[in-house]
């Protein structure tokens, strides 16, 4: 992987991570048209620069993070369920990862549910609590987002939209629990592959958070006002139109695989 390719795919990340539309997703797209072996280092890149990502929410969120352990509370609880699943399936979860075909039927048929789910639920300005049970099932909401394509920000906001929650509550205690999801996604990652990285892939690591964040920080202001205003159908239209370009290139027989 050369530094343009990892600067690209930070792009990818940064844009993609907190839209309902699938950062791993279209990071394996993303790949995929560039060609990148999909070695050890590359599949520990595209989740450990979503530590650049998490940056950006403690960033502009830093004043919510000074609050009483109860929200600490919901947010472990909230993050439960993706630990334990994450663990035990992580073989099966790297599998997917090189499917394309899975992407791109996760892109449409998500897309479909964002467009329903934006029909039928009535948004409200109104701030409901967040209980043990509520960020319960929005962790297990999350889980969903296991297969790639699926989108862990469209799922969790669902989750949350689902429990009662206003789009803006719902996004943002998604961008609260992407936190300690994907520092410890990353983390355990890096663990298993730090033996393998070398010190020119450092420097790879550095540029890609760095510009994973940048990106990321705008990207997250732009989806809350975007959000609150138009809701999910156009993120879901996007959806159905790109996992039907991409079914349509493996049908015609167009070389998508992970290489």
């Amino acid at each position: 992987m050369s530094i343009w390719q990892a600067i690209i795919l930070a792009i990818v990340e940064g844009i993609t991570e907190f839209l309902p539309v699938s950062s791993t997703g279209h990071m394996i797209i993303a790949s995929s048209f560039m060609g990148i072996s999909h070695l050890e280092f590359t599949k520990m890149f595209t989740v450990n620069i979503q530590f650049g990502a998490i940056l950006s929410v403690l960033v502009l969120y830093w004043k919510r993070f000074f609050q009483t352990t109860d929200f600490y509370i919901k947010l472990f609880v909230a993050f439960l369920p993706a630990a334990v699943i994450g663990f035990l399936l992580n073989d099966f979860i790297d599998a997917l990862l090189e499917n394309v075909v899975v992407v791109a039927v996760s892109l449409l048929v998500g897309g479909i549910i964002l467009i329903f789910i934006d029909r039928i639920a009535n948004d409200t300005n109104s701030q409901k609590e967040i209980t043990l049970p509520t960020a319960l099932k929005i962790g297990f909401f999350q889980c969903i987002a296991m297969i790639p394509g699926v989108s862990r920000s469209a799922s969790t906001i669902i989750g949350g939209m689902l429990q009662g929650l206003s789009r803006k509550q719902a996004a943002e205690f998604s961008f609260f629990l992407a936190v300690p999801t994907m520092a410890a996604a990353g983390g355990y990652k890096l663990l298993k592959t730090y033996d393998t990285i070398k010190a020119e892939d450092i420097q790879t690591l550095l540029i890609g958070n760095v510009v994973a964040f940048v990106v990321a920080m705008l990207a997250i202001k732009f989806f809350i006002s975007f959000l609150t205003k138009y809701g999910f159908k156009v993120f879901g239209y996007y959806r159905i139109i790109l996992g039907l370009i991409l079914l349509g290139l493996l049908a015609s027989g167009y070389k998508l695989d992970i290489v």
